[in-house]
């Protein structure tokens, strides 16, 4: 037999020879099969991360956001290492530390701010990737990791709708304001005064007398004010001193300024305790309807919501009994027309202190003060209760 013939022989016989084809088979096949594995395997883990890294960055957004708003951060870049933080604190319990590590490096965030006169909005950007590590099975295609990313973007903000205030504060400054409170001045000599307005003498110690704590109060309640409107803007405000008749007044005016000079910081203890005029004085303040009317005056510059206020305090009882019905008909008046009514009864006798509560709008706006500490923290009260109704945030 020649060399072609045994040659042909051989390779027919090997054709037709079926030994071994499932080692080669297999030596084909399971490389193919190990990475179609892999492939499944990674495929689905890549899904998965790729939708809680998205919830992530949605939710690092609105919380950057929300924090901006509230006030917890108060710029831009504490807001973006917020929202960075929080994208790995919800993904770590998911991540290797290879990949928590590879997710904090190539996260990125943004902050824009717009402001306007009455508004300010945060648009925070949000971008999340890492290189997820793949299952060794992949490794048959040389791919040992995946790039998984999302991004989020979201927007929120406040906006101030303002609400303009009259106010008008009607003190009483008759003689028992003259009277010590409880707290002490110094150890100096000075004179003391009874319930009465009458001199007790010349003696130590000096104790803060209740005209003072009350001019103390009055600015503090207006300091208030000034810091909600610092451009005056939006309150108005004027006052009455007054004891058996109105002793001293300011007409109304845009600020805390004129109040303060005019009236507040110029009040002089003595005479009876007569509420009625005053009350009514207040009433028909600010209840006039001409052209110069408070309500008038704020449309004029566009205020057109108005809350009006009359806070009226006295440490005593009305030496007329009439006094008591015509502080009460000018009290019910007023807040027929809306106008809300606090009232503080500063170490005040019973009938002083009953009236005072009847008067007022409810009992959240009655205040009954037994120290210069608690007259303090009242009108601060006042004053901050009434910006706050003066401003509204929303968001």
């Amino acid at each position: 037999m020649s060399t072609f013939q045994a040659l042909k022989s051989s390779l027919s016989r090997l054709q037709k020879d079926r030994h071994g084809n499932f080692g080669i088979m297999s030596a084909i096949l399971v490389p193919v099969l190990i990475g179609t594995a892999g492939v499944a395997i990674d495929f689905s883990n890549m899904v998965l991360q790729q939708r809680q890294l998205q919830e992530a960055s949605d939710a690092a957004a609105l919380a950057a956001a929300a924090a901006l708003v509230k006030g917890t951060v108060t710029d831009g870049t504490a807001a973006e290492a917020l929202a960075k933080d929080f994208v790995v604190g919800q993904m770590v319990n998911y991540l290797s530390s290879t990949d928590a590590t590879s997710l904090r490096n190539s996260t990125t965030a943004s902050v824009t701010t717009t402001t306007t006169a009455t508004s300010k909005s945060y648009k925070v950007k949000v971008n999340a990737a890492y290189a997820m590590s793949l299952t060794p099975l992949m490794n048959v295609f040389g791919k040992k990791t995946v790039n998984i990313a999302s991004s989020s973007s979201t927007s929120s903000g406040t906006s101030e709708v303002k609400s303009a205030l009259s106010m008008t504060l009607a003190l009483d400054e008759s003689g028992s304001m003259l009277a010590d409170t409880t707290t002490k001045l110094n150890d100096n000599k000075c004179e003391h005064f009874n319930t009465s307005g009458r001199s007790l003498g010349t003696y130590k110690p000096c104790y803060v007398k209740k005209i003072d704590a009350l001019k103390t109060a009055a600015n503090l309640l207006l300091d208030q004010l000034d810091k909600a409107d610092p451009t005056s803007k939006y309150s108005r405000t004027n006052a009455i001193g007054w004891s058996s008749k109105i002793q001293v007044s300011s007409t109304f005016a845009w600020g805390t300024l004129r109040t303060r000079s005019d009236v507040i910081n110029v009040l002089a203890a003595g005479g009876g305790t007569e509420s009625g005029a005053p009350m009514k004085s207040a009433y028909e303040g600010l209840t006039t309807t001409d052209s110069k009317s408070e309500t008038q005056v704020h449309l004029s510059v566009g205020n057109t919501n108005l809350t009006k206020y009359i806070v009226l305090m006295t440490d005593g009882e009305n030496n007329a009994s009439s006094s008591d019905a015509t502080t009460l008909t000018y009290c019910t008046k007023a807040k027929d027309k809306g106008i809300k009514i606090y009232s503080v009864a500063f170490m005040a006798p019973t009938a002083g202190k009953n009236l005072l509560l009847s008067c007022a709008s409810g009992a959240g706006y009655y205040f009954q003060a037994e120290s210069m500490s608690d007259l303090l923290k009242a009108f601060t009260a006042i004053g901050s209760e009434a910006s706050s109704e003066k401003v509204l945030v929303t968001q």
